[in-house]
């Protein structure tokens, strides 16, 4: 069964898709940005950046009954790949142990610094 995730404690998709999906045990969190939901704001730095977008995933994953620990794959795209040591820095902060997999890439997104989604099984 398909079941939708919407929570206020991540921002609103800027686009035609849904913040999360679950399926079973798995759950399915859309490409999550820098966006702080309160204020609609990105914060300035690519550290507080990586924090928001994570905490914006954390939150959905919350939402579908999940959490960090669930997440088995990430995807983190960067519009610079010179912002890697110090999102990574972040990263380890909100992924400890029982590491997922992950796959990081640079590209252009018109204006945003960074997008990260994730994948997590119950």
């Amino acid at each position: 069964m398909k079941e939708i995730i919407t929570t206020n404690l991540a921002p609103k998709p800027g686009g035609h898709f849904s913040q999360g999906i679950k399926v079973n045990n798995r759950v399915y969190v859309g490409g999550q940005t820098p966006v702080d939901s309160k204020t609609g704001k990105i914060p300035e730095t690519i550290e507080e950046q990586t924090r928001q977008a994570l905490t914006n995933i954390k939150n959905v994953l919350e939402a579908a009954g999940a959490k960090l620990e669930d997440v088995v794959k990430v995807n983190t795209y960067l519009t610079n790949l010179d912002d890697f040591e110090a999102y990574d820095k972040v990263y380890k902060e909100f992924f400890t142990d029982n590491l997922p997999v992950r796959t990081t890439i640079g590209c252009d997104l018109k204006g945003i610094p960074l997008e990260i989604d994730a994948i997590a099984e119950l």
